[in-house]
């Protein structure tokens, strides 16, 4: 017999983390186990309210499912999102932990690396994120939050001031107008930004497909699973895949593939939460362009299990956690 069932769980964030739609200081996330002849698998997720997800509605949709179902027949009764990524990981997990066998292995994928991730420094104001950029100027990338109005070249160049010798990729979270992005664009270039991650609201970007970036653009909310991406506009020559958005590692293993054979760099995302929610996206960031897995790093607690961080580096999940 299998037993499905979700925990809420809160962890407080070492400090407010503000994008250009809000500030947050705690991450809720969802935990799902499904129980199977004594053996658990457990996997996490984000409900995001950008995506219309509420902590309600996503536990509504995980305790609407009706064992006994397999991991593949998942993939037909719930749609990309939350609620599918945490039961696609807590399948994955259960397989693993039935099979004696790590994830890795089941899914036909070469042995594990340690990942570099990049570090996100939250949207504020520039000197706020100089001093931010100055104290962790020995990671390799940052991740800069824009999309703030007028005051955003200040903030770059900032940034820029407090860490010379970083890579810089920035995220306006669909924050900007085609004017705001056409005055930007020439300073970005000037400071070496690598990267410029979904400017404009989704489904407002086809004017990407004219601009000339000396950069690569990413999509992030205009890129959930492998159907959103048979639709991207053209102007993105990178993708972002998180799991909550693909709705697990099924499919986001898919996705990757996909964008691989069509030219896209690919960068691997997540949103905030613990370390047992990260540990599958590790799967998928090896080989990535970018990794943008910081997520636990940014909590003031963490999983009982977490992931092993030295500084910038990750390790590869341990059996106790995940998979």
């Amino acid at each position: 017999m299998v037993k499905l069932s979700v925990e809420l769980r809160r962890y407080r964030l070492k400090r407010a983390f503000a994008i250009s739609r809000g500030s947050r200081s705690e991450a809720c996330v969802l935990v799902v186990r499904i129980e199977q002849d004594g053996v658990i698998g457990s996997g996490e997720c984000v409900p995001y309210a950008r995506y219309g997800e509420t902590v309600e509605n996503v536990t509504e949709a995980i305790l609407s499912l009706q064992p006994p179902f397999d991991r593949r027949q998942l993939q037909r009764l719930l749609p990309p999102g939350a609620a599918r990524n945490a039961v696609d990981c807590a399948f994955w997990d259960l397989e693993a932990k039935q099979s004696g066998r790590r994830v890795w292995e089941l899914a036909g994928l070469e042995l594990p690396e340690p990942v570099s991730t990049a570090l996100t420094l939250s949207l504020d104001t520039p000197e706020s994120m100089r001093v931010r950029a100055r104290e962790n100027a020995d990671f390799p990338i940052l991740k800069i939050k824009l999309g703030g109005g007028a005051a955003d070249i200040a903030r770059i160049e900032a940034v820029r001031e407090g860490s010379p010798d970083a890579r810089l990729i920035v995220d306006a979270n669909e924050g900007w107008s085609r004017h705001e992005f056409a005055e930007l664009v020439k300073t970005f270039g000037e400071l070496g930004v690598e990267m410029v991650e979904q400017p404009f609201p989704a489904g407002e970007d086809d004017s990407l497909a004219d601009a000339d970036c000396p950069f690569d653009v990413c999509a992030d909310e205009s890129c959930h699973g492998v159907e959103s991406f048979e639709r991207l506009p053209a102007g993105y020559s990178m993708i972002n895949i998180k799991l909550d958005k693909t709705g697990g590692l099924t499919e986001a293993l898919e996705l990757r593939r996909r964008a691989r054979d069509a030219g896209y760099r690919v960068m691997i995302g997540c949103m905030i939460g613990s370390s047992l929610g990260t540990a599958p996206a590790l799967l998928v960031a090896q080989g990535a362009d970018v990794a943008d897995l910081d997520g636990p790093l940014l909590l003031a607690e963490d999983h009982p299990i977490p992931l092993h961080f030295e500084k910038n580096r990750i390790a590869p999940s341990e059996p106790g956690l995940w998979g």
